[in-house]
């Protein structure tokens, strides 16, 4: 069996992984904390934005970053003269669409945990004198560990599951955009089921290791 596909769907998981942690954190405090009676100004629209790759296929978020990246577009053309970037087919590239494409697993459980956190606490600490960040890490954090370990888990299993993004925006270019399912779509097309079902395999045996860790952060939540 091949092994670099599985470490480069590692690297690629961890990576986008940790972009997205340092991302929502904050994101998901800006979402969820509002005083009492005041109007959630255009936030429920960046909430929706967020939350699209839920609904939306893999491959049409695929395509609109394809057509994006691609030299062609201005976009595109400018990160190549101006940056000397090259996104399309690129590891870089997979790494934006699966920071894009796995976004709402890792902001969605932190929002839900951090809008329980009662308002008082908050208004407390911006009496103490807390700066807002202060605040976030020291007062809020600390009560939405489960939460933030299930979105760290969440995310990390959907990029390593994710095909159709991958698919669409780096295609299959081995030691740079060959990850785990993509190698289980080229061994079934070239009609090797057996090394298809060695990575089928791992791959089942991966997400079952998950379920369990996300019963297990389940179970901890319910007893705090």
């Amino acid at each position: 069996m091949n092994w670099h596909p599985f470490w480069l769907t590692a690297q690629l998981a961890t990576l986008t992984t940790s972009l997205l942690l340092l991302l929502c954190v904050p994101l998901a405090g800006w979402l969820a904390f509002d005083p009492p009676g005041q109007v959630r100004r255009r936030k429920w629209l960046v909430e929706v934005l967020c939350n699209l790759p839920l609904v939306l296929p893999p491959t049409v978020l695929g395509f609109y970053l394809l057509l994006a990246f691609s030299p062609a577009s201005w976009f595109g053309s400018w990160l190549q003269e101006t940056l000397s970037l090259r996104l399309a087919f690129s590891f870089s590239g997979l790494v934006i669409g699966s920071c894009l494409f796995s976004l709402p697993f890792m902001l969605q459980p932190l929002l839900g945990s951090f809008r329980q956190v009662p308002w008082s606490q908050i208004e407390a600490a911006r009496c103490c004198g807390k700066t807002d960040r202060t605040t976030l890490w020291r007062v809020v954090l600390p009560q939405c560990r489960p939460a933030l370990l299930s979105g760290i888990v969440l995310s990390f299993a959907h990029t390593v599951g994710e095909f159709g993004v991958v698919l669409m925006l780096g295609g299959n270019i081995p030691g740079q955009t060959r990850v785990v399912s993509i190698a289980l779509y080229q061994e079934v097309e070239a009609l090797n089921y057996a090394a298809a079902h060695r990575y089928a395999l791992l791959l089942v045996l991966f997400a079952f290791v998950v379920l369990l860790g996300i019963r297990w952060l389940q179970q901890q939540q319910e007893r705090c």
